[in-house]
């Protein structure tokens, strides 16, 4: 049994651990890796999609190559946490490509806000322009990370 309570073998958490550490494999070389007949191994792969576990499959750029070195988390306060105001501020932040991340809190700031950012006067631009612009904003507090010492996309299966 698995976490979320879906039934999981030793060679499904072999081919989820796999497709997160390279989404690109082919059928073949998943089936290979794992000792499954490639059709054994692409239904078991179906499956797994079908059941929602493999949600859907990426290309990871590399921030720093893309000219986004900075990397800031900004704590975002609302005036008020009606429904209303959440729905407006949560529908604004989707069209920023800027923001790579969004969560809603619990505690005293509202969201927690990830944004990717090339320097200084972009950080700049990005906070007055777009974050202290979005729908009910009365505050941000920005942290600045100096340097990614851990960073996965992967899940422990």
């Amino acid at each position: 049994m698995s976490r979320s309570g879906l039934v999981l073998d030793e060679r499904d958490r072999a081919i989820l651990q796999l497709l997160q550490q390279d989404g690109r494999l082919t059928n073949m070389e998943l089936a290979l890796q794992i000792n499954l007949s490639p059709s054994a191994c692409l239904r078991r792969v179906k499956l797994l999609e079908e059941r929602g576990l493999i949600s859907r499959y990426v290309m990871l750029l590399d921030e720093k190559a893309a000219g986004l070195s900075g990397t800031a988390f900004v704590l975002v306060t609302l005036d008020q946490q009606g429904r209303a105001a959440l729905d407006a501020f949560e529908a604004a932040i989707q069209r920023h490509p800027e923001v790579t991340e969004c969560c809603l809190l619990a505690g005293t700031a509202d969201y927690m806000v990830r944004v990717a950012y090339a320097d200084s006067a972009d950080f700049e631009r990005i906070h007055t322009d777009i974050l202290t612009q979005l729908p009910g904003v009365v505050r941000v507090q920005s942290t600045l990370a100096l340097r990614t010492v851990k960073k996965t996309t992967a899940l422990p299966v």
